[in-house]
């Protein structure tokens, strides 16, 4: 496992890191030799949610989310983001060796962003909900209900 992947999954919620670590493991056993997976974000803080948030809409750029600050599975570590790299390639087609990651992350109980509803599809983005919303996950983060020690709300 390359070091920005192993990085960006120890950022994931502490329920969410094991299985999330086993299915990115079982998803690069599956490719050829010449495609990696690599994991390019993990938790976003709501100040990074805000910045990419604003981009297209008040700050420069095209957008990029729909979710703002407290709105993103990202915000509580239950969301992660990939790329695959072919040949030494960065290669974000949706193809067959996309599919077998879908396949198996789906089979490891995670929601993937391009089943995304409203026209609005994030092809590189993997969930874990665990029977929670969005809002849900924000009243319990306004509530201060964390994991002891840590920033990641109880779930």
């Amino acid at each position: 496992m390359d070091t920005r992947t192993l990085n960006n999954l120890n950022t994931l919620h502490p329920k969410f890191q094991p299985s999330a670590i086993n299915a990115w493991t079982e998803a690069q056993a599956a490719m050829p030799a010449n495609v990696k997976i690599i994991v390019i974000q993990g938790l976003r803080t709501f100040a990074e949610s805000d910045a990419l948030y604003a981009q297209g809409r008040t700050a420069p750029g095209a957008i990029v989310t729909k979710a703002a600050a407290g709105q993103s599975y990202h915000n509580y570590g239950l969301a992660f983001d990939f790329a695959m790299v072919t040949n030494g390639q960065d290669d974000y087609v949706v193809g067959p060796n996309w599919m077998k990651v879908v396949s198996i992350m789906e089979a490891n109980g995670m929601f993937w962003g391009g089943n995304f509803s409203g026209g609005f599809q994030d092809n590189p983005h993997f969930e874990n909900r665990y029977d929670y919303n969005w809002r849900q996950l924000l009243a319990l983060h306004n509530a201060g209900t964390f994991v002891p020690g840590t920033t990641y709300v109880q779930i």
